[in-house]
């Protein structure tokens, strides 16, 4: 079969109108276009803002930062006394503390040595107590109970006038009242057993202290005791000067030694003086000490000790609610 050329030609043009274009003939897609940088969104100011962790102060360190200054510890004052004269330590509003004090009732001047160790060096010996219970009624308020097992009950009241500061006063000062009476308060019968009266004394001082350094903490204290005599006539009240330090010798540990002599009015006995060793745990202070007498209370310390070669071995135990 013969074909034209014409015919031929025909063919192939309408077979490649007929095809799809091809690839080469594809127009390239677009490049994406170029997108604007971002701008921080403004935060809309009905939204809560969360704070960042990292710049909040953790909770102890905001609380240290706003806690009573009362609260923290004074590592040249951690006790409210001496052996048995007060201290300047202030103490928290509405926190308590508590103190036992023991006084043994056997002398270390009696006897030899052989003796002395056969009473378990005056621990089997009786022993005059006392419990005490003290409250922060305000800043810088305190008020307190302390009673002896010989019925003497004292009720003190403390007022801190100045507290020391590095760039402040130089001295703490407190105002100290208080009202003790023998025999719970109640009546007690003359020498004779003629006759019975109420047995009340009261005490009015200041207690004056320093620091030196970081080593020693110092004590003046004037005190003046009405109505301290049981007898009915002569001197009836005493003007004593209390002085004392407590010394530390390791981050926890002291030396405390006191001496309170009468400068006026009515002085039986001797000057009563006391030494200790101590130690504080926590809240706790443990006490061992000796002294020439057995009082613990304003009016007790007024009538002096026994004498000079009378020591008496004892113990107080303090601890602090805060």
């Amino acid at each position: 079969m013969t074909f034209s050329s014409k015919a031929v030609w025909g063919g192939c043009l309408v077979l490649a109108l007929s095809l799809p274009l091809g690839a080469s003939a594809q127009t390239p897609a677009p490049a994406p276009a170029p997108q604007a940088p971002s701008t921080p969104a403004t935060p809309d100011p009905a939204t809560p803002v969360t704070p960042d962790p990292a710049a909040t102060p953790a909770p102890d360190q905001a609380a240290a930062a706003t806690s009573d200054p009362d609260v923290r510890l004074d590592p040249l004052q951690p006790d409210f006394n001496l052996t048995a004269l007060p201290t300047t330590l202030r103490l928290p509003e509405h926190k308590m503390a508590f103190r036992v004090t023991h006084r043994f009732t056997r002398s270390w001047g009696r006897g030899d040595i052989g003796d002395l160790a056969n009473d378990f060096f005056g621990f089997d010996s009786s022993a005059q107590i006392g419990l005490e219970f003290r409250y922060g009624l305000l800043p810088g308020t305190q008020i307190g109970v302390h009673r002896t097992s010989n019925r003497t009950i004292e009720i003190f009241g403390q007022q801190s006038i100045w507290t020391e500061k590095p760039k402040g006063h130089p001295l703490s000062i407190d105002a100290i009242a208080t009202i003790e009476g023998l025999n719970n308060f109640m009546a007690v019968e003359s020498f004779d057993g003629t006759t019975s009266r109420h047995q009340n004394a009261s005490a009015l001082g200041l207690l004056v202290s320093r620091k030196a350094g970081k080593i020693a903490a110092l004590y003046a204290e004037p005190i003046f005791v009405v109505n301290s005599s049981p007898l009915l006539t002569g001197e009836n009240n005493t003007m004593m000067m209390g002085f004392g330090a407590r010394v530390r010798i390791r981050p926890t540990t002291y030396l405390v030694g006191e001496v309170t002599p009468r400068l006026s009015g009515y002085r039986p006995g001797v000057t009563q003086m006391g030494f200790a060793l101590e130690a504080r745990a926590g809240g706790h202070t443990f006490q061992i000490n000796f002294s020439n007498g057995f009082g613990t209370t304003l009016g007790q310390i007024a009538t002096g000790g026994v004498d000079y070669s009378s020591w008496y071995i004892g113990f107080n135990i303090s601890r602090k609610f805060f």
